[in-house]
């Protein structure tokens, strides 16, 4: 860094006010900032080869782009996380339209009521759907929710340690490391064997996903009420789509229910920007991360949307702020939101059904296949696992040869072991094709 980059005419810092402040914080240059950050890597050399004009550009990019396997919706088995699901039209063209164009950040409600209702319907979708008493504006994503939930849950109990089950996504488990570590707060894992387990007395939260990482469906009654034994909450990250045929994580003693809201007719789009989900109890409201938009009426009567709490440090001093989170993604939360509208009640349940039978089918399928055995220890919903006759990235080559692109490898909890979804997308004929594919390796 150096201090040709804050003369810039967009900053108004003159030189003796860029003086005074590294007086202040006792720096004697701008590049003291960066001493954190390796000499290496501060200012590195790019190779990134000659000037192109914008039609080369244009073709290399294409040619590099060629290179990617490229499958239809229908042919895609992978899940893990990020799942295929129908978006009607009428959903992008909804979400441009004029009225939702405000500000981004609507601090000012005269000018933001667009942004302000969506996300006032969206909290109300996610309430809903999870069966909780309020929800917040929204999340970065699935992952970060669920790491803010145990964080939540330390505040709440005034403890400082997190179990966590050891059937929760291990992509979210990082996470929520990351998260936790640097406040003291200590994690250990612990054995998903239904209600078997075990708590101390300084444990927060259990953390546990539903449908679990492996699409396992479990008795969080159970698990609520045991974990509520111990003094300590149950967080839940759930998927919006399995709670609109299961029951809801609110109606089984989830303390704090998240959640991806991709499942919400998101594309993958190479795996973001997406949204988290958020809801708890109405006692819990205060120390909830991010902030609610609430509805009133102005002084002629006239519904209006405002921010009703707003409890993040951009908000609030920094020692009462409950999180940093710095955007609720709102624009992907006002496409979940009109996607869910578009669905209702009904199509979303429909939806539900549609991915469980298919995904119980093809693992029917695929389990009379000798040589391939499915893992299933119970119901599960549009994920599950698969032992192979051969290592698991064979399998999914061999796949590739059919246009299919095969499931998670999960061959490290699991020999051979392949993590395949199946969701409403997925026609019968696609399922038969990878079946068909799959007995050739038996």
């Amino acid at each position: 860094m150096t201090k040709d980059l804050f003369n810039q005419p967009y900053i108004p810092n003159t030189d003796d006010d860029r003086e005074q402040m590294l007086k202040a914080i006792s720096a004697a240059s701008i590049d003291d900032l960066f001493l954190d950050i390796p000499e290496s890597y501060r200012n590195p050399s790019l190779n990134i080869g000659e000037p192109l004009s914008e039609m080369e550009v244009k073709s290399k990019l294409s040619q590099m782009s060629s290179r990617n396997f490229q499958v239809p919706s229908d042919s895609s088995f992978l899940g893990s996380g990020v799942y295929r699901h129908f978006t009607p039209a009428v959903v992008p063209s909804l979400i441009s339209r004029g009225e939702f164009l405000t500000s981004y950040t609507p601090y000012q409600p005269e000018v933001s009521q667009g942004t302000l209702q969506g996300t006032y319907e969206f909290q109300t979708m996610t309430a809903q759907i999870f069966g909780m008493e309020v929800a917040n504006a929204g999340m970065y994503d699935g992952a970060t929710a669920l790491a803010e939930a145990a964080l939540m849950a330390c505040r709440i109990t005034k403890r400082y340690r997190v179990a966590i089950l050891n059937s929760v996504n291990p992509m979210y488990v990082e996470v929520v490391k990351t998260y936790t570590s640097p406040q003291g707060i200590e994690i250990y894992m612990v054995e998903d064997q239904g209600n078997d387990f075990h708590l101390d007395d300084e444990t927060a939260c259990l953390l546990v996903q539903y449908p679990n990482y492996w699409g396992q469906i479990g008795d969080l009654e159970e698990i609520a009420n045991k974990v509520h034994s111990y003094g300590a909450l149950l967080c839940a990250s759930c998927d919006p789509i399995a709670c609109a045929m299961f029951s809801s994580p609110g109606s089984l003693g989830v303390d704090i229910a998240t959640g991806e809201g991709q499942a919400l007719g998101i594309p993958p789009s190479f795996g973001g920007p997406f949204v988290g989900l958020f809801a708890t109890k109405k006692d819990y409201l205060r120390q909830l991360p991010g902030r609610i938009v609430g509805r009133t009426v102005d002084t002629e009567n006239r519904t209006g949307y405002v921010l009703t709490l707003q409890p993040r440090e951009q908000h609030i001093r920094r020692e009462k702020a409950t999180s940093n989170i710095c955007t609720s993604t709102a624009l992907i939360g006002l496409w979940a939101t009109v996607w869910t509208a578009l669905m209702g009640k009904n199509g979303l349940r429909h939806l539900a059904e549609l991915t469980y039978q298919k995904s119980h089918y093809a693992a029917t399928q695929i389990d009379e296949i000798p040589g391939f055995y499915v893992i299933s220890t119970g119901t599960f919903f549009q994920e599950f696992v698969v032992l192979c006759p051969v290592p698991s990235a064979e399998v999914n080559k061999h796949l590739e040869n059919y246009g299919i692109l095969g499931g998670a490898d999960v061959s490290y909890a699991f020999p051979n072991g392949i993590l395949f979804c199946v969701t409403e997308v997925n026609t019968r004929e696609k399922i038969d094709l990878l079946v068909d594919a799959l007995k050739e390796l038996s």
